[in-house]
């Protein structure tokens, strides 16, 4: 017989500025689980910002608590502040520090000085390596949109509303009916749970996929995309072949061949992941060339000073788009001649917030629950980073990261 723990579970608050309204359980998700599994106590810690109200937890049978110091594993979304970090608990949260980040390094060494074992969402995977946990198709909806949305803004001829003044994704999908988008190239780069919900996107609004070679060598009067992904956009430096585990374990090896679509394209939606090892798509100096057509970039991987030079940080749901100077190198105001405009929102479900929580809360149902509830569990070892004060086995390339 398995054996599991009798377990607090908390969900703490988002503290994180700007404010994430996401939760990694809904009321009714949190309901069934204390009803399928009695020995587990799930609290919600109080806010005022979350998609789900307090009522609505207390309407489940939820406790509201001030505080969750006593809670065992903690369940949060995006990175919590250092001043709010309980020593020697579990956390599950998107940290941002498997690719040294720069911006997340003091929160990784106050983990490690308050011995927490820090899981993260982002590396749990099942024992052939795939993710089983991500919001990534819903910040391709939200994506997908905004590029579009921001390429009107600039073009004119048609206008979308901002998905976060919409209800819900069904609401979202009704005013694609009405919307018709004039002639445009798009480079859609991934093949991913992102670039699912791009294509979601992209197929209800009337853009027709086509290869890549159709793509670069003929011309349309209607809206078309090309995905790009594996051996369509890199190959070996050496030979031109490509090898999918060669180019994951050695990246370095390789070369982009986007190069072939920076004079042919109108808007770039970027959905794919990228190793720092791995090329970039193209460089500063090549915004610059007359022949570089991409005026809207919807960077929705937001790899900063990443992939795409012109990421400069990321930008807000709030104020979702920015203007970059390829000449200056520098942010500037958008949809100004000789400016690259750019949507870099780095939490793009929360526009669609209750719709993204309940599938993400699923998701953790399904693949991570049990595993959860084990004493000894093999993809909980596997996604955490930091272990009672140390670096857990295959994070230790982040030491030089985490020193002072």
């Amino acid at each position: 017989m398995i054996q599991r723990k009798k377990l607090t579970i908390g969900l703490i608050k988002e503290g994180k500025i700007p404010p994430d309204t996401r939760v990694p359980l809904t009321p009714a998700q949190c309901s069934t689980l204390m009803r399928k599994y009695p020995d587990i106590h799930i609290k919600v810690q109080h806010s005022d910002i979350r998609c789900f109200s307090d009522q609505e937890y207390r309407d489940a049978s939820v406790q509201i608590v001030d505080h969750v110091d006593d809670a065992d594993i903690l369940l949060g979304v995006k990175e919590v502040n250092i001043n709010e970090l309980i020593p020697e608990k579990t956390y599950l949260f998107f940290s941002h520090t498997i690719k040294k980040q720069a911006y997340n390094k003091p929160l990784l060494q106050e983990i490690l000085k308050k011995k927490i074992r820090l899981v993260d969402y982002e590396r749990l995977t099942d024992d052939h390596g795939i993710r089983v946990i991500a919001f990534g198709r819903w910040a391709g909806i939200v994506g997908a949109h905004n590029g579009l949305m921001t390429y009107g803004l600039r073009h004119g001829g048609f206008s979308l509303p901002r998905v976060k003044d919409c209800h819900d994704y069904k609401a979202l999908k009704a005013i694609y009916q009405g919307v018709k988008l004039p002639p445009m190239r798009i480079v859609l780069t991934g093949n991913g749970r992102v670039a699912k919900g791009c294509e979601e996107v992209l197929g209800m609004i009337g853009v027709k996929q086509l290869s890549p070679q159709t793509y670069l060598n003929q011309r349309f009067d209607y809206p078309v995309y090309v995905e790009l992904h594996d051996e369509k956009l890199y190959s070996r430096k050496s030979d031109g072949g490509y090898n999918q585990h060669e180019f994951f374990t050695h990246p370095e090896l390789y070369k982009t061949s986007f190069n072939q679509f920076l004079d042919k394209t109108d808007l770039m939606i970027n959905g794919i992941y990228w190793n720092p090892a791995a090329p970039v798509f193209f460089t500063r100096e090549q915004m610059l060339d007359t022949d570089f057509s991409i005026q809207t970039i919807a960077d929705i991987t937001c790899d900063i000073r990443g992939s795409i030079p012109s990421t400069l940080r990321a930008t807000t749901i709030s104020d979702p788009i920015m203007g970059y100077d390829p000449v200056k190198d520098k942010e500037c105001e958008a949809f100004k001649p000789g400016v690259v405009d750019v949507m870099s929102v780095d939490n793009l479900p929360n526009e669609l917030p209750r719709d993204a929580s309940k599938a993400f809360g699923e998701m953790l149902i399904e693949h991570v629950w049990e595993e959860l509830l084990l004493e000894n569990s093999r993809m909980i070892n596997r996604a955490s980073i930091a272990v009672a004060g140390h670096l857990n086995e295959g994070y230790e390339y982040l030491s030089d990261y985490v020193k002072e």
